[in-house]
């Protein structure tokens, strides 16, 4: 008995020519041969026959987001304390740098407190005014798209 791994398989073997299944072909049916092969890969590079296509994943671009400028208004009312400690608690700002906005804020009439996504940044206006007006003081807070 041979082993499993020895059996030839029937298809190799007929295209091999190892067996004498070659008369068995139905009638006017050639066996296949290199050169056909070639003509049947020609055909199918053919734009105009079917064939096969290659399909490519595009990535979408990403787009990054709009980015936003919170300022904060001069007003002649608000204290200058007010708006240091307005400055360091919503926009994290160490003393100095608050300090620093805060002066640009009275003598230019407006400073910028950071750059932000539109969320973040509607938040932190809405937080501010929502804090000056519990405190009763006029502060203005505004975004506007860098």
């Amino acid at each position: 008995m041979k082993p499993v791994h020895d059996i030839p398989d029937p298809l190799t073997a007929m295209r091999r020519g190892r067996t004498g299944r070659r008369d068995r072909l139905p009638s006017g049916a050639a066996p296949v041969t290199h050169a056909m092969a070639g003509d049947d890969r020609k055909r199918r590079a053919d734009p105009g026959l079917p064939g096969t296509a290659v399909i490519t994943k595009t990535r979408p671009q990403i787009k990054r987001p709009s980015l936003y400028r919170v300022l904060i208004l001069n007003d002649d009312y608000t204290p200058m304390e007010f708006v240091v400690y307005v400055i360091e608690r919503f926009f994290g700002k160490d003393h100095e740098a608050a300090n620093r906005i805060m002066l640009h804020v009275h003598n230019h009439g407006i400073g910028e407190c950071g750059v932000y996504t539109y969320e973040v940044a509607e938040t932190k206006v809405t937080q501010v005014m929502d804090f000056a007006r519990k405190h009763q003081h006029p502060l203005q807070c505004v975004m506007e798209k860098k």
